[in-house]
């Protein structure tokens, strides 16, 4: 019955505004995706803390499709909420959701450092060290959010915003500019504008999907496939910088593309799959509502955890089991701050805005009482 119910959700698209169930299916995809974000950044900063994490292949087999398929979800169930209300009222909204968390976040951050690792710093020295955290350290939220309010812009004319919003993606990810999160800006933004638009048009692509799927995925496996052997160090975004500047450049940009585009695709198959089959299971459910209804706050209690690790010399002379080990205990710890930080503030009133964007008891969203295009 929970599968079924999950499944007619999934069918009636992100514009049921009125409905009355959630679509846990996407709460556990994205459950998921936040769990791959966590596990990328432990072996990013502990398994591989020299600098060899590019190598990995489970880092790549994660980052070739976890923050893009997190932005087309993100498109998808923001569809609703972009054309139902104002211009002034959803960005506003929006950024309430995603920027004042950031400032508390990166607040504790800073004075973490004063207090712990620099407490000599002067005041000019942390306001410009808070600019640099408030920008870098949580980038995929400013990514989100100014996907939101560009689509929301281009949605003004209605007849020509889909073709406006795929020339868009096109357009952002040609850019030249390089400095700051720009770079992961411009690799994510066509992400959401594909969300965005699957969810404009989920009938029309579900019948086409459903009647060539099988033919279709076993093309985007191989894709995925084939990119995964090729895909490099100088494939990721944050070392081509979405640049294509010669041959070399455009063949790592557009392998970077295609490959993320095809796992995000067959990633999302394989989380649907997980989830019609297992849908019942309490950890499969854990993942959905507990997990998948926090990323938010996951994301960021992650980024500062890490953040602050970046300070702290460590493991240096560590065996690969005992790495293993301390970042498997630290990924639990995580999970478990997180779900205890929501279940101590949900009841706060504004202090539940500030530390993870959710209005009162909206960390508690069941199933029966949210609809799927709440943005979350």
């Amino acid at each position: 019955m929970l599968c079924q119910t999950a499944t007619a959700s999934t069918r009636r698209g992100s514009h049921s505004a009125g409905a009355d169930n959630r679509d846990l299916s996407f709460d556990f995809a994205k459950g998921t995706l936040i769990i791959l974000v966590i596990v990328g950044h432990l072996l990013q900063y502990i398994v591989h803390r020299d600098n060899q994490f590019w190598y990995s292949p489970y880092f790549k087999s994660i980052y070739m499709f976890h923050m893009p398929l997190f932005m087309a979800i993100s498109g998808y169930l923001c569809s609703g909420t972009l054309l139902r209300k104002s211009l002034t009222r959803s960005i506003t909204d929006r950024a309430k959701q995603l920027l004042l968390p950031m400032l508390f976040w990166c607040a504790f951050i800073e004075t973490a450092k004063l207090v712990v690792f620099s407490p000599a710093s002067s005041v000019t020295a942390g306001m410009v060290d808070f600019s640099k955290e408030f920008i870098g350290t949580y980038w995929f939220l400013w990514a989100t959010f100014v996907s939101f309010v560009v689509i929301k812009v281009l949605t003004v004319c209605d007849r020509l915003s889909k073709w406006i919003i795929c020339i868009s993606a096109i357009g952002v990810a040609c850019v030249p500019a390089t400095f700051s999160i720009v770079p992961l800006i411009k690799y994510t933004y066509p992400f959401f504008c594909l969300g965005f638009l699957l969810a404009q048009s989920s009938e029309r692509w579900t019948s086409i999907i459903l009647r060539y799927k099988p033919p279709l995925l076993v093309l985007l496996a191989i894709i995925a496939s084939v990119c995964f052997l090729a895909w490099g160090k100088e494939t990721y975004a944050y070392n081509n910088l979405v640049v294509m500047h010669d041959a070399e450049s455009a063949k790592q940009v557009l392998l970077m593309f295609a490959g993320s585009v095809a796992a995000s695709a067959v990633a999302m198959e394989c989380v649907i799959q997980c989830w019609r089959l297992g849908c019942a299971s309490p950890i499969t459910r854990f993942v959905a509502v507990e997990l998948g209804q926090s990323t938010l706050l996951l994301y960021l209690l992650q980024g500062t955890v890490f953040r602050l690790m970046d300070l702290i010399p460590f493991g240096e002379r560590w065996d690969l089991t005992t790495r293993i080990a301390v970042a498997s205990m630290l990924g639990v710890a995580i999970v478990v701050i997180a779900i205890s930080v929501r279940w101590i503030v949900r009841d706060l009133g504004c202090i539940s805005r500030v530390v993870f964007g959710a209005s009162p008891r909206s960390g508690l969203l069941k199933a029966q009482s949210v609809p799927k295009d709440s943005c979350g």
